[in-house]
């Protein structure tokens, strides 16, 4: 039985002292043994204090980061590694986030290895797939979200695949108001399941965790995790406040 994963993403909100505030209101809207595992992804500048926090809510909350740096150490101005985010007790972490690929222009390349590099230190990658409108327009979308599952997990064993988190996230749902259908959620993690099976075998694709991103709110959540093979939600906006991310988690509108 796999139990569901709703993760907060902040992306670049909140300063340190908001997010200790945050967590403690979090910490007190929790119930006391959730159905839902719970995982807060904060800015780099605030993990620190969410670790402190965290330790001191009395609630278990996992805690993600947003992005990592393939390698240990070195010149690479401005990235964060793996042993920094172990370091401040970091137990996820966001890979391939549709931002960074558009954005940043993140390949399939560097992305596998940052699956690898959050692996090596025994932390859990989230991997983000997801295709464009005019991917799914075009009538491309399977084949975009298959390709990159494919390359960002190439040469991983079964085992460890098993033990990952992806997200489907469509990207003309993210941050624009406009959200996947269940069925439509539904049917690419689905699919995304299937693919798993055929590449690492249907232990790894029953045990993987497949979550919905992409406006992800209270009055839409339940409609979602009643669909099979939707695991949990990698939650953006509606992440931010507590009250919101509470409802969430307990799949209430």
């Amino acid at each position: 039985m796999r139990r569901p994963l709703i993760a907060g993403n902040w992306k670049m909100y909140k300063t340190t002292g908001e997010t200790e505030e945050y967590i403690h209101r979090l910490a007190a809207l929790l119930r006391t043994q959730e159905e839902a595992e719970v995982a807060i992804c904060p800015p780099f500048t605030s993990l620190q204090a969410a670790s402190r926090a965290l330790a001191s809510c009395g609630r278990e909350i996992l805690l993600g980061a947003q992005d990592v740096y393939p390698e240990e150490e070195g010149a690479f101005t401005g990235e964060i590694s793996p042993l920094m985010l172990k370091d401040l007790g970091v137990r996820l972490v966001i890979v391939g986030h549709s931002e960074r690929r558009q954005i940043l222009g993140e390949t399939d390349d560097l992305v596998a290895r940052k699956v690898r590099a959050v692996i090596k230190h025994r932390m859990t990658p989230i991997l983000c797939v997801g295709e464009t409108l005019e991917e799914r327009e075009a009538g491309k979308a399977e084949e975009k979200v298959v390709g990159q599952v494919r390359a960002d997990l190439e040469g991983l064993s079964p085992e460890t695949v098993a033990d990952m988190v992806i997200a489907y996230e469509p990207i003309w749902a993210i941050g624009t108001g406009k959200t996947a259908t269940p069925e439509d959620a539904q049917e690419m993690n689905s699919l995304i399941r299937r693919e798993i099976a055929s590449l690492f075998g249907a232990e790894a694709s029953a045990r993987i965790r497949i979550l919905y991103g992409g406006s992800v709110k209270p009055d839409n959540i339940a409609s979602l995790m009643e669909m099979e093979d939707i695991d949990g939600a990698l939650v953006g906006g509606a992440s931010l406040d507590p009250e919101s991310f509470a409802r969430i988690v307990h799949f209430q509108g």
